[in-house]
């Protein structure tokens, strides 16, 4: 047995015991050893032995292999990628250093995580608050901030996920899995789905999708069932430690969450992750290889952040005609992630005049800071003549750094690529020269002068 299970079960002997109801005592004399002996394992001073993992198997009816399992790899490299955040620059910690004290400290380095998370909303709901959003709790920024402080990043949603995905593939697909689950999959008309597109109906023992679905939409939709019946349970321990304000920003974080696990079923981690590094993150090519749209795959690719197994950080947003925000998911901290969609300069905003085309522009924040973006349209609705269908741009960013492993920048000279400089949003941009300029900045005087016309916008004093 490796160091890491021995150190690690002692958190999962004493959440197996909580979970049974049982005191140190009681399950001391169930397993013939002492109280103390319990006690030492739980806190991680004894490895548990084979022979005890057999008898926990014995007499609790627990499944060795969900114990042994890297539970403790996986909080390690959560660990990992919170004390990437630059507020913890300045200490160089070492991944070694980082997991050696979640090895030996699970308990504490648990309650670091979830007050680093906490921060991290804090710091989200502050700049809500500084950019206008609305006054009183906002649903919808709730479950940005939910996502955002966690960078978009679930570990045991993917462990989970992929273990599900395993067993429907064994069972030949989806609905399979459903079928083996006593279900029937109907696809039927519109007019019968009454406005819905998915319905589960377990009186009828039936999902039922709206017929006119794509099949990437169809299989996300099983995969979304799928998600809610068998993940619940993750999602909720995932839920059960955050604090919301409103209802509905739980619901629609619930929500994201089970798409989040949806796609990760379309896409299990490891084989998503290779794939993805294999053909350069080609988009539409990793579409057709997992049966997943555009932006289903670009959301995925944002996701990608396990310790060992990390991709190119990515940053997605998704906006429609009018510029409004419909989507934004966060993978890497972006400082632009909170603000994208705003600066007319990226061609995020021109793509609806190249419908289906891949976009591709270098951008150049005010602070000096390059990243590179892959933009598309994509369409919902739609699946038959004269249905209501509607056009969105969705765009994928990385930083500049990393734009070199993508099949986008092949034939460029990454060095000598010259950006498009644009502003995170007109009132936070200070560039006074810009054209597409809609509004002064914050903290800039007007010129005011009846002789002259400046060619921008707005003529601003020098202080």
């Amino acid at each position: 047995m490796s160091k890491d299970r021995s150190t690690f079960m002692g958190q999962r002997i004493r959440r197996l015991r909580r979970e049974l109801g049982l005191t140190q005592v009681v399950m001391a004399e169930d397993l013939d050893v002492s109280p103390s002996y319990i006690a030492l394992i739980e806190s991680n001073q004894r490895p548990v032995t084979a022979s005890m993992l057999i008898k926990l198997a014995e007499i609790y009816g627990t499944d060795i292999a969900s114990l042994t399992r890297g539970a403790g790899e996986e909080f390690s490299s959560r660990m990992v990628a919170a004390f990437k955040d630059p507020l913890f620059a300045d200490l160089n910690l070492s991944p070694l250093e980082i997991q050696d004290f979640s090895t030996s400290f699970p308990a504490t380095a648990e309650a670091v995580f979830r007050l680093y998370t906490a921060y991290q909303e804090g710091q989200l709901a502050l700049a809500d608050h500084t950019e206008g959003s609305p006054a009183g709790p906002d649903p919808v920024n709730e479950a940005r901030r939910f996502l955002a402080a966690r960078q978009n990043f679930f570990v045991e949603i993917d462990k989970a996920a992929e273990d599900l995905a395993k067993r429907i593939k064994s069972l030949g697909g989806l609905e399979e899995f459903f079928a083996d689950q006593g279900l029937q999959v109907r696809h039927l008309p519109p007019d019968v789905m009454t406005g819905f597109t998915r319905r589960y109906e377990p009186h009828r023992r039936e999902i039922v999708l709206d017929a006119t679905l794509d099949h990437a939409s169809a299989t996300f939709q099983l995969a979304l069932q799928a998600a809610y019946m068998v993940l619940a349970d993750t999602i909720a321990g995932l839920l059960g430690g955050a604090h919301f304000e409103t209802e509905d920003g739980m619901k629609l974080t619930r929500r994201s969450l089970a798409s989040y696990a949806a796609g990760a079923i379309m896409m299990p981690y490891r084989t998503f992750s290779r794939a993805a590094e294999a053909c350069h993150y080609d988009i539409e090519a990793l579409g057709r290889q997992f049966g997943a749209s555009f932006e289903q795959v670009a959301h995925r690719l944002t996701t990608l952040q396990k310790a060992g197994q990390e991709g190119v950080p990515f940053f997605f947003i998704r906006v429609d005609a009018a510029g409004n925000v419909s989507k934004r998911l966060d993978g890497a901290g972006f400082p632009f992630a909170r603000h994208g969609g705003s600066c007319p300069l990226w061609v995020l905003h021109s793509a609806f005049n190249n419908p289906r085309r891949i976009l591709t522009q270098w951008l150049e924040l005010p602070d000096g800071e390059k990243f590179f973006s892959i933009v598309r349209t994509v369409t919902a609705g739609g699946g038959g003549f004269g249905k209501q269908r509607v056009e969105r741009a969705v765009a994928l960013c990385c930083s500049a750094q990393h734009a070199n492993k993508l099949i986008y920048t092949k034939h460029e000279n990454t060095a000598n690529a010259k950006p498009t400089p644009i502003g995170i949003s007109c009132r936070l941009c200070h560039r006074a020269d810009c054209l597409a300029r809609a509004e002064p900045p914050i903290g800039r005087s007007l010129l005011s002068d009846d002789n002259r016309r400046p060619s921008a916008p707005f003529g601003l004093a020098d202080s």
